[in-house]
C-alpha cells in the first residue's frame, strides 16, 4: 500500500510520501537509541510536565487535527473531535498519576531476611509501535502516553493511509518540549517492520491490527526474544436478556455497532437476543439503524461516514452477499450507497448461521449479525465459540445472570448494561486470538518496564549468611 492520504469520501489522492531510505531509517534508529540513553535519566516529574504540555498543545490544535483525521480515514468530524479530546485526557491522566506509579513498591523485608526490599520499575528502551488507521490518534496515544511516562522511547510505524496524522504525533511531542528523538514517526512500509524489530536497538514492540499482522510480529519478536503486546481483532458479543430495558439496549447497540463507521475492534458485532424479546428488540434495533444519517463526514448532521478504504468496502459487500446467499435475512440496509467514495448502508442481518463467513470472521464495517437464543447459557456458548475474545456486553437486570456472564464469558473485558469502551483508568486488551498483554492504566505502563527486585541486607554477617542459605535452597 502506498504511503498516502486518500480521502475516502471522494476517493481522491491528496498527498503521497516516499518511504524512508535505508540511510534515513538507520539515522532514526541511531537517534532513538541515543535519546533513550539520556531520556531514561529524566525524572518522572519532568516527563509528567511534558505530557501535560502535550495535552495543552493538542487542545490548541483540536479542530485542525480532527479535520485531518476525517480527511484521512473518513470518521465523522464529531467523532474525530471526541477522539482528540480523549487523547488529551489520557495525556493528563498519566501526567497526574504516572509519578506515583513509578514510586518504589516496598515489600516485606523481614520475610526475605533483608533490611530493605522493594521493587522499582525502570524503562526498557526503544519500543516499536505498529498502529492501525481506525483510531489514528487514540490507538497511538494509548501506547505513547504510558510509554513516555515510563521513560521509554517510541518509534511509530503507523498505517500507510494516515501519514499526516502520524507525522503530527511526532510534531506534537516535539512542541510539548520532550527531548529530541524521544518519539519519532517512521514512514515505512509493512515489509520493513521486520528489519526494525530485529534491530538490536529496538527492545520491544506493540501492535494493534489484524491477526496475521500480530502473528508476524509475534514470531519475529519471539525469535529475537523481545517483549510484545498485541491487540488484534474482535467480534464482540452483545447479549440481550428479557429483563433488559430494550429501548435503551437497542439504542446502545446501534451506537456500539456503528461507531467509527463500524470500524472498531471493540464494536459489538454479534447480537444474541433471547427469544422472548427477540421480535421486539429486532424491530427497535432495525428502526434505529435505519434512522442513521449517512453522508459527508465533515457535515455536522452525519452519523455514518465512508469506510476508510475501497478494499474494506468490497470486503463488507462480500460478507453480506455471502450471508444473503446462504439464507440470512437482510432486515435493514445491505447495499453500497450510490455516491462517490466508499460508503455502505448501516445494515442488520438476522438468521445468521455457522455456514456464513460473518459468523466466524470479523466484519469491519456497519453490519450487525443477529442471533436468537433460548438462554443465557446458549448465548455465552455461541459467544465463546469465536476465535476472538476482546470485549463483551450483557444487558440484564438479573444479578445471577450478571454473575454468570462475568464468570463464563471468554473475553478480556466484560461490560454490563453499557457499551464497551477504553478508559485510561482501566486495563484494555483481549484473550485468545484477540491478542495478549494490556494497555492503559498502570498495568499498560508496566508492560514495557523492568520490574527490578531490590534486596538490601543489613551490616551483620548473620543477615548475609541467611541470604546465602535462602538462595541455596531455591
Amino acid at each position: 500500500m502506498a504511503i498516502a492520504t486518500i480521502n475516502p469520501a471522494t476517493g481522491e489522492t491528496l498527498k503521497t510520501y516516499e518511504p524512508l531510505t535505508e540511510e534515513a531509517l538507520e539515522e532514526k534508529l541511531a537517534r532513538a537509541a541515543a535519546a533513550f540513553a539520556r531520556y531514561r535519566l529524566t525524572s518522572p516529574q519532568q516527563r509528567a510536565g511534558w505530557l501535560s504540555a502535550a495535552a495543552d498543545a493538542l487542545d490548541a490544535d483540536a479542530d485542525a487535527v480532527a479535520e485531518l483525521m476525517t480527511t484521512e480515514m473518513g470518521k465523522t468530524l464529531a467523532s474525530a473531535k471526541a477522539e482528540v479530546g480523549k487523547c488529551a485526557t489520557a495525556l493528563r491522566w498519566y501526567a497526574e498519576r504516572g509519578p506515583a506509579f513509578l514510586e518504589p513498591q516496598v515489600k516485606d523485608a523481614a520475610a526475605v531476611g533483608a533490611a530493605q526490599a522493594y521493587v522499582v520499575h525502570q524503562p526498557l528502551g526503544v519500543v516499536l509501535a505498529v498502529m492501525p488507521w481506525n483510531f489514528p490518534l487514540w490507538q497511538a496515544m494509548r501506547f505513547a502516553a504510558p510509554a513516555l511516562m515510563a521513560g521509554n522511547v517510541g518509534l511509530l510505524k503507523h498505517a500507510s493511509n494516515v501519514p499526516q496524522t502520524a507525522l503530527y504525533l511526532e510534531e506534537l511531542f516535539r512542541k510539548a518540549g520532550f527531548p529530541d528523538d524521544v518519539f519519532q514517526t517512521l514512514l515505512i512500509g509493512s515489509g520493513t517492520v521486520e528489519q526494525v524489530l530485529r534491530d538490536d536497538r529496538v527492545i520491544a514492540a506493540t501492535l494493534t491490527g489484524s491477526g496475521p499482522a500480530g502473528q508476524s510480529v509475534a514470531a519475529i519478536a519471539g525469535d529475537a526474544l523481545k517483549k510484545t503486546v498485541l491487540e488484534l481483532g474482535g467480534s464482540d458479543p452483545f447479549i440481550v436478556m428479557p429483563s433488559a430495558h430494550l429501548d435503551t439496549a437497542a439504542g446502545v447497540a446501534t451506537t456500539a455497532r456503528n461507531q467509527n463507521n463500524g470500524q472498531s475492534c471493540i464494536a459489538a458485532k454479534r447480537f444474541f437476543v433471547h427469544r422472548d424479546v427477540a421480535g421486539e428488540f429486532t424491530r427497535m434495533f432495525a428502526e434505529k439503524i435505519a434512522a442513521l444519517t449517512v453522508g459527508d463526514p465533515m457535515a455536522e448532521e452525519t452519523q455514518i461516514g465512508p469506510l476508510a478504504t475501497e478494499s474494506g468496502l468490497r470486503d463488507v459487500e462480500d460478507y453480506v452477499a455471502d450471508a444473503r446467499s446462504k439464507g440470512a435475512t437482510v432486515v435493514v440496509g445491505g447495499e453500497r450507497v450510490d455516491r462517490p467514495g466508499w460508503f455502505y448502508q448501516p445494515t442488520l442481518v438476522s438468521d445468521v448461521t455457522p455456514e456464513m463467513a460473518m459468523h466466524s470472521e470479523e466484519v469491519f464495517g456497519p453490519v450487525a449479525a443477529l442471533y436468537t437464543v433460548d438462554s443465557l447459557e446458549e448465548a455465552i456458548e455461541l459467544a465463546n465459540s469465536h476465535v476472538y475474545g476482546l470485549g463483551s456486553n450483557l444487558w440484564s437486570e438479573d444479578a445471577d445472570e450478571r454473575a454468570q456472564f462475568v464468570r463464563d464469558i471468554a473475553s478480556g473485558m466484560a461490560f454490563i448494561n453499557g457499551m464497551t469502551a477504553s478508559y485510561p483508568e482501566l486495563p484494555f486488551g483481549g484473550i485468545k486470538q484477540s491478542g495478549y498483554g494490556r494497555e492503559l492504566t498502570d498495568v499498560g505502563m508496566y508492560e514495557f518496564m523492568n520490574a527490578k527486585t531490590v534486596w538490601v541486607g543489613g551490616p551483620s554477617s548473620e543477615q548475609a549468611k541467611g541470604n546465602t542459605a535462602g538462595s541455596a535452597a531455591e
